[in-house]
């Protein structure tokens, strides 16, 4: 059996709060923690409660210096400013010259590092595309056209890219000149993760907007799109397109919504 677990026995004071969270029923206490059967699939749970530090994961030893002590008590955004942040997010089309450089991408990215996965996979790849986005337009265009007839929006892409001096911003991209893909074989782990990155972008003044158009072109033929990312693995698709940069424009109040339908069964 491969252990997934690295306990600690002079450490472990057996107080089975491991053995409580472990939704895979992989742990028993005896004088110490002990794992089982090896069901484990690596949640950290058991490391995370751990009152003495008793428990690592293996597979993440050489990760350790990400791990962060945290009082529980103590959650570090306030409902009422979260909110605030939620209502005042908006989908931004206009953007300043100013590029997103590597650094912040970084920072967004961390989001992410820290989102949920199906099945805990932690499957999810990001491409930022920048210099190479014409290039990779063209590519989406070539799978969508199929489609042009259904959306006067993938018309004008087309006619955009035979001669975009009849248009005054780009029909998909609008003034936005970088991009976020998001990879993975589930697409709710994906979207999660690129949600979490998304409101690390509001708290750092920046902003963008989500295309479906883009996301089509995975839709109607995966494999093609996919022979422009050759280093990811074609079992995972595309699964949210988010250009992004630094607003020009800048919003004053909320717009209403649509009542949310909610029931309590």
């Amino acid at each position: 059996m491969a252990e997934k677990l690295k306990i600690n026995t002079d450490l472990c004071k057996a107080c089975k709060l491991c053995k409580s969270v472990c939704i895979r029923d992989n742990i028993e206490i005896v004088e110490f923690a002990y794992e089982l059967e090896s069901n484990c699939f690596e949640c950290g749970h058991c490391m995370a409660i751990c009152p003495e530090n008793a428990i690592n994961l293996v597979s993440f030893e050489n990760q350790m210096c990400r791990i962060e002590e945290y009082n529980p008590k103590d959650i570090p955004v306030d409902y009422d400013d979260f909110l605030q942040l939620l209502k005042q997010r908006r989908s931004v089309r206009w953007f300043k010259k100013k590029k997103v450089d590597n650094k912040t991408f970084e920072k967004l990215l961390e989001g992410a590092y820290y989102s949920p996965s199906a099945q805990n996979e932690q499957d999810v790849e990001f491409v930022v595309l920048d210099e190479k986005l014409d290039e990779f337009m063209a590519h989406v265009y070539d799978i969508i056209k199929a489609e042009e007839y259904k959306f006067f929006r993938i018309k004008q892409f087309g006619e955009y890219l035979k001669d975009n001096s009849k248009y005054k911003y780009h029909p998909l991209l609008w003034e936005g000149s970088q991009l976020i893909l998001t990879f993975s074989t589930d697409k709710t782990s994906a979207v999660i993760a690129n949600t979490r990155l998304e409101l690390l972008a509001y708290s750092l003044g920046l902003g963008g907007f989500y295309s479906l158009f883009i996301l089509k072109a995975d839709e109607i033929n995966h494999d093609k799109l996919m022979e422009f990312f050759p280093h990811i693995d074609k079992s995972k698709h595309m699964c949210s397109s988010f250009i992004i940069g630094y607003p020009k424009k800048p919003f004053r109040r909320t717009v209403p919504h649509k009542k949310i339908d909610v029931k309590y069964m």
